[in-house]
Formats: C-alpha cells, sequence, structure tokens
C-alpha cells in the first residue's frame, strides 16, 4: 500500500547500481510504466516480509475460527501472541504466510498500479512530490487508490477468505470460479465500500504526511546517499502510524463483509454488529498488527521506491 500499498517501503539496502540497466532503457519506456515497474518491485519484499502481520490481524477480527484462546470472566480473549502461538502449533511456521498467492496477486500489481496512478496524475498536474500541497497530496492519494482498489477487488475478497481459514480453496483461479459461481459479480466485489473507505483515507493520509514531512528534513539529508533511506523510512513510520490507526474501522467492516457476505449485505449491518457485540473498542480489533504491517510496509514500499526512481532517473 501507502504508498503502497502504497506504500510499502523499507530500506533494504538497495543496491543503487543494480537498477542501471533500467536507466539505460529511458528511451524505451514510458516513465508510468517504469513507476509500475518499480512500485512492484518495492511490493514483493514487503508483502511476503509481512504477511504474517496480515493474517494475525483477520484472525483477530474474526476470533471465532481457529482460535484457542485464555478465557476471562466466561468470555475468549484472543489476542496477536495468542494467535501467532496458535497458528505455528496448529499450521506451523509455514502457516503464518497462509493466503500468500492472493496477498502477492493484489500487493504486487496494487503497490505498481498506485506508484503508476500517483505518477501519471502528478504529471497531469505538473506537479512533483516535492511541491504537492497537503491538500493536493490527500486528493492525488485517494484517487490513485481508489483506481487499483477497484482493479483488485476480487482478488482482495480471496486475500481475506484465505487468511481467515474458514474458506478451503484450493488455488487463485479455483477461488474465484467457486465464489462467481455461489454468489457472482456481487461476491467478487462485496465489501468494496469498506475497502475503498480503508485504502483512499489510507492512501491519501499516508501521501499528505510522508509529504508534508519529507518538506520538513532539511534537504542536504535527502539528496545524500547515506541518509536519503533513513530519513525516507522514518518519515513512512511516522505517516503510516496515523494513516493506519485512522483507517482501522474500515479494515473490521471489510473483514465482516468478505467472510460473511450473506450476513453482512451492506456497512451499516456490518457496523452495528460490531457496535452491538464488542463495543467501540471492536472497531480497533486488530489494530495492532494492521498498524504495524502498513506501516512498514508503506515505510519500505516508498523508500525502495524513492531508491529506484532516483537510480532510474525517474524522480
Amino acid at each position: 500500500m501507502s504508498q503502497p500499498l502504497g506504500a510499502f517501503s523499507n530500506g533494504w539496502a538497495i543496491d543503487t547500481a543494480a537498477p542501471v540497466d533500467l536507466s539505460n532503457s529511458d528511451k524505451d519506456y514510458h516513465p508510468v510504466f517504469k513507476a509500475f515497474l518499480a512500485g512492484s518491485f518495492s511490493g514483493t519484499f514487503s508483502t511476503i516480509l509481512f504477511q504474517p502481520l496480515d493474517l494475525v490481524k483477520t484472525r483477530l477480527q474474526n476470533p471465532s475460527q481457529h482460535v484457542v484462546a485464555a478465557t476471562v470472566n466466561g468470555r475468549i480473549q484472543p489476542g496477536m501472541i495468542t494467535i501467532f502461538v496458535n497458528i505455528i502449533r496448529q499450521e506451523h511456521i509455514a502457516g503464518l504466510w497462509r493466503g500468500m498467492v492472493p496477498s502477492i496477486a493484489r500487493c504486487v500489481p496494487g503497490v505498481g498500479l498506485y506508484f503508476s496512478s500517483l505518477h501519471w496524475l502528478k504529471s497531469k498536474m505538473g506537479k512533483s512530490r516535492q511541491d504537492l500541497g497537503a491538500l493536493e497530496a490527500i486528493t492525488l492519494g485517494v484517487v490513485a487508490r481508489s483506481m487499483s482498489g477497484i482493479a483488485l477487488i476480487p482478488i482482495t475478497v480471496i486475500k481475506t477468505r484465505y487468511e481467515s481459514g474458514v474458506y478451503k480453496y484450493n488455488s487463485l483461479t479455483g477461488a474465484l470460479k467457486a465464489i462467481y459461481k455461489a454468489e457472482g459479480f456481487r461476491g467478487l466485489s462485496c465489501g468494496l465500500g469498506p475497502t475503498l473507505a480503508r485504502d483512499a483515507p489510507f492512501s491519501g493520509l499516508y501521501l499528505m504526511f510522508y509529504t508534508q514531512t519529507k518538506q520538513a528534513i532539511p534537504k542536504e539529508y535527502l539528496q545524500s546517499p547515506a541518509s536519503a533511506s533513513v530519513v525516507h523510512f522514518s518519515c513512512g513510520i511516522i505517516a503510516g502510524i496515523a494513516a493506519s490507526l485512522a483507517t482501522n474501522p474500515a479494515d473490521v467492516l471489510k473483514t465482516k463483509m468478505q467472510l460473511y457476505p450473506d450476513k453482512f449485505p451492506n456497512a451499516f449491518s456490518a457496523a452495528m454488529y460490531v457496535h452491538q457485540t464488542y463495543g467501540v473498542r471492536g472497531y480497533f480489533k486488530g489494530a495492532v498488527p494492521r498498524m504495524l504491517r502498513r506501516t512498514l510496509m508503506a515505510a519500505m514500499a516508498w523508500t525502495v521506491f524513492e531508491e529506484i526512481t532516483r537510480s532510474i532517473g525517474l524522480k
């Protein structure tokens, strides 16, 4: 994401000499296409590394499944560590990467689409990231993330169901066929509203916090190869924490709708259930692992993206 997924960044020490071949093809490839490649490349690392946090977040938001938790005053109280332990105990270490295929199928092109859309929109406005105002950054982030979110909503549905442990799909194509056969196009797009209500504001807020934080940093730090990655990563962490907390309620509703489309046909019914069952705290279930994952992924993706674009002369 953030970014993206938009923002999934983190200074994997990128060898700035590695992308040199790309720079030699500046005349061969359109800048938007190069932005897509750079974004997809940056999303791959973060998706694989932080998949366990996304899995735990989904299980926290759906605690009735596969959770053997401690009981406090007669009520099940699953926590992040408890779910981690249960997954390893029941599904072994590999179980932490359940849903990896749909995650990659969603996040890698999703991050690429986000960055390429962002680059295209900025070029149409005649802007660079350095001179974006706060409102402009929010608007660009929301529009770019909405474009990629709508395009990839079927994969988002499959990803959520894979991670929940409720559905047993054998493959990505098998899941697409099964959902379409049982639920039609509605099933492949369920939770689109909450997904956009989560991702679009996240990307808009993230880009605003990220660009505004960067503008406050002295330019000599941003231009220095020794400190640029650290600065980008730090700015990403700050932006990710704020954006994640603000959009977690929409993420909870999205999970409910995509796991139980018959029970929650719209966001209002899901919101009423969460409020009546858990109260206000229910809207922040899974907030900690989601904040860790989205923040680190966003910081990683932006750091890697910034390094690659600088190396290939796209900035």
